[in-house]
């Protein structure tokens, strides 16, 4: 499975070519991919609902692909629809009953670390929300990591999913602790666990490879040292938020992407508007992480150091990190705010509303979020700097 533009490149192609071989079986490639769906059937292509004869899934692309893969294995291996997967309140959140198949991940851009997580997330516009599925069975069997297949990622998409690895390590670096959950039986529990000394590891590695290679990807795409750094930060990422999770800036993105209007943003497929992921996660993540600083100071400082080693220090240690990360995304050509992307001060209600719907992530923030912390935070990232 891989979108039309990756299959424009051919790597659906190579990998195919690898199958050609005596008793490798057969291939059938998907192209018809969406970034964005109407309707939740839409999340399989050509094979909704074929019994499941197939062996295995590949899927060739960014997290569009791999997510849209993960839910069509879902629905080839378990009954009922997919928002019976959803999570709660926007789905019935249950969780699949039967073994998936084998997916294979051959990620072609660096952000969402699908490769390795155990998320599915969709965007469905008929809904106006952006939504997920957790479980660990949604976990890829395999991940194939070529650093050179970012080689002709765009400077925006590498700037937009970049942000996303960013956000993903300290989000689940700043993430409530592990040890302040409810106990659960196993089967009771979810993915997200908040923040722990596992999750850690992989958290501060990640930032501690963007701090060197994020604008150098940017403004020299062919830098393969950069691009092999920004792959190997995007699935530590990936493993580091799977396992503690993700908070507000994610909240808060899915409604930004989900009711957007006409923004298009460079170098992305301009068949209609949309914002892309990373994109709307770094957006409110200024504000949301002075929001946070109360409850983890001196977690937020050290992701600031992560992130930036050479980044003065302000008076006020709560604005080390929304500065580090103002200053990167001027630098990189993220838009100014959701302002900037189409919205405006009537727009924050509906924003705040859909941000409260996906309590399966405000649930890790490190502090209680109230619809009027979510107005102050949304108020407050119309304009970045």
């Amino acid at each position: 499975m891989a979108p039309s533009n990756t299959a424009a490149q051919f790597r659906p192609v190579r990998t195919r070519s690898s199958f050609a071989r005596p008793g490798a079986g057969s291939l059938a490639v998907a192209t018809r991919i969406r970034y964005r769906v109407r309707r939740i059937s839409d999340h399989a292509p050509g094979v909704y609902r074929r019994p499941p004869v197939q062996l295995a899934l590949v899927a060739v692309g960014g997290g569009t692909s791999i997510d849209t893969a993960k839910a069509i294995n879902l629905l080839l291996t378990n009954p009922g629809e997919l928002m019976d997967y959803v999570n709660v309140p926007v789905g019935g959140g249950l969780a699949p009953v039967n073994p998936l198949l084998p997916l294979v991940a051959v990620p072609t851009t660096t952000g969402t670390g699908a490769e390795s997580t155990t998320v599915c997330v969709l965007d469905v516009l008929e809904l106006k929300v952006k939504t997920g599925i957790s479980h660990p069975r949604l976990r890829p069997a395999l991940a194939v990591i070529d650093p050179g297949l970012t080689l002709t990622q765009p400077a925006g998409v590498t700037a937009a999913a970049g942000m996303d690895i960013l956000c993903h390590a300290v989000e689940s670096y700043t993430a409530r602790p592990y040890s302040s959950f409810e106990r659960k039986r196993p089967e009771q529990r979810v993915p997200y666990c908040g923040a722990n000394p596992i999750s850690d590891m992989w958290s501060e590695r990640a930032m501690s490879l963007l701090a060197g290679s994020f604008r150098r990807a940017v403004r020299h795409g062919d830098d393969a040292t950069a691009r092999a750094e920004m792959a190997l930060a995007a699935t530590l990422a990936g493993m580091g938020f799977g396992n503690a999770g993700v908070h507000i800036p994610h909240a808060n993105a899915y409604p930004i992407a989900g009711r957007v209007r006409d923004f298009r943003p460079k170098d992305y497929p301009d068949a209609e508007p949309m914002v892309p992921h990373g994109m709307s996660v770094a957006l409110t993540a200024p504000a949301a992480f002075r929001f946070t600083y109360p409850a983890a100071p001196e977690r937020h400082v050290r992701a600031a150091e992560l992130l930036d080693p050479a980044a003065p220090r302000p008076s006020d240690p709560a604005e080390y990190l929304p500065s580090v990360l103002t200053s990167l995304m001027r630098d990189i050509g993220i838009p100014n705010g959701i302002g900037a992307v189409g919205y405006r001060a009537d727009d924050v209600p509906a924003l705040v509303e859909g941000a409260l719907r996906q309590q399966r992530l405000l649930a890790t923030a490190p502090r209680e979020v109230t619809g009027d912390d979510l107005t102050a935070i949304f108020t407050g990232s119309m304009e970045l700097w």
